[in-house]
């Protein structure tokens, strides 16, 4: 009798230990099916990464997308190969309206952007059907203002000379840079004009692929005057190439900035902050997003990732998806309100 006993519970445990295992694997079945790119929670990521930035290289997306991805490699906070792609057209709408359509569900392409993302879709003229909402928003990580450069050896000595210039005559000045009209670039450049009476449609404006080619452009001298990011002109300011006449923080900049004028210092009631961020596909599966979600907030808070932003003159803000997705909400009615005033809303 003892030893059927002794049997009978020995089978019951065995029986209690399958059934464990069964739940166990039915589980992990469940997480599985759950992410589009086939990778459990634990997995992920299993094969290289590419971040895109969606202008040709140089520009402040161009530099963003590189600082991370290397700092990402530095710190081991990603062990896949991540590798920068540069898709210029448009100033972001052609990388768009190619990753909104074919790219949906790969957890594997992420990208970086700026404001551009709500203004090529919200633009009258060359408008993108696809805009933040046709993706993921993982998080924010920097901003940045606009900066208005001339060349160093330049007729214009502040941004006042500048606006007398065009005021007498518009045609006589080409602006130029790295984004399409009524894109970031085009909006950081017009907006003292506007600011000062002046008609922006008047003004004659270039647009190049990234802030790399509109800087190229004005040291060719083919164009007089550039808006870009703050960030990306302190090299050529430290070699004496360029001068900037303003920039559009609510206040001076630090670095080799420091002796820049706000627009609201000289008596231009303005400001236009770029901020930058990472985003996903629209139909990124849930470990991904968790996986980005989390490595990015370790990012942000690296001592790293802070060294690299002191280097890039960078200002960090960090949000995390939920928040970004709220301020990218608020940013799309300000920008909205702004393109209105100018009439290039669509």
């Amino acid at each position: 009798m003892k030893k059927t006993k002794w049997w009978g519970l020995l089978a019951a445990g065995m029986m209690t230990l399958a059934l464990a295992a069964c739940g166990g694997n039915e589980s992990a079945g469940s997480k599985s099916s759950g992410s589009n790119s086939g990778s459990s929670a634990s997995n992920y990521p299993t094969k290289p990464i590419t971040i895109v930035a969606p202008s040709g290289a140089g520009g402040g997306w161009d530099l963003t997308a590189r600082a991370i991805t290397k700092v990402l490699d530095e710190t081991g906070l990603v062990k896949q190969t991540m590798t920068v792609e540069n898709k210029p057209g448009g100033g972001g709408a052609v990388f768009m309206a190619e990753y909104a359509t074919q790219d949906v569900k790969n957890d594997y392409k992420l990208f970086v952007n700026s404001p551009p993302i709500i203004i090529n879709n919200l633009k009258k003229e060359g408008n993108s059907p696809f805009g933040y909402k046709d993706t993921t928003p993982l998080a924010q990580l920097t901003k940045d203002f606009g900066a208005i450069v001339v060349k160093a050896d330049s007729k214009f000595q502040t941004l006042t000379d500048l606006l007398n210039t065009i005021k007498q005559d518009p045609k006589s000045v080409t602006v130029a840079g790295g984004s399409a009209p009524g894109s970031m670039d085009h909006l950081v450049a017009i907006l003292p004009i506007y600011k000062s009476g002046i008609d922006p449609k008047s003004v004659k404006y270039v647009s190049y692929d990234g802030g790399g080619e509109a800087m190229a452009a004005l040291l060719g001298g083919n164009a007089d005057v550039i808006a870009t990011d703050a960030s990306s002109v302190g090299e050529y300011l430290k070699a004496g190439k360029v001068r900037v006449l303003a920039v559009s923080a609510p206040e001076r900049l630090g670095g080799v900035l420091k002796d820049v004028p706000t627009l609201k210092e000289l008596g231009i009631d303005a400001e236009f902050t770029i901020w930058r961020g990472v985003f996903g596909p629209k139909q990124m599966s849930r470990e991904a997003k968790a996986f980005w979600e989390e490595t990015l907030k370790k990012l942000s808070e690296h001592e790293k990732w802070k060294e690299e932003l002191q280097k890039q003159g960078w200002a960090a803000e960090y949000r995390n998806s939920d928040e970004f997705t709220k301020f990218l909400q608020e940013q799309e009615q300000q920008i909205g309100d702004l393109l209105k005033s100018l009439g290039m809303h669509k």
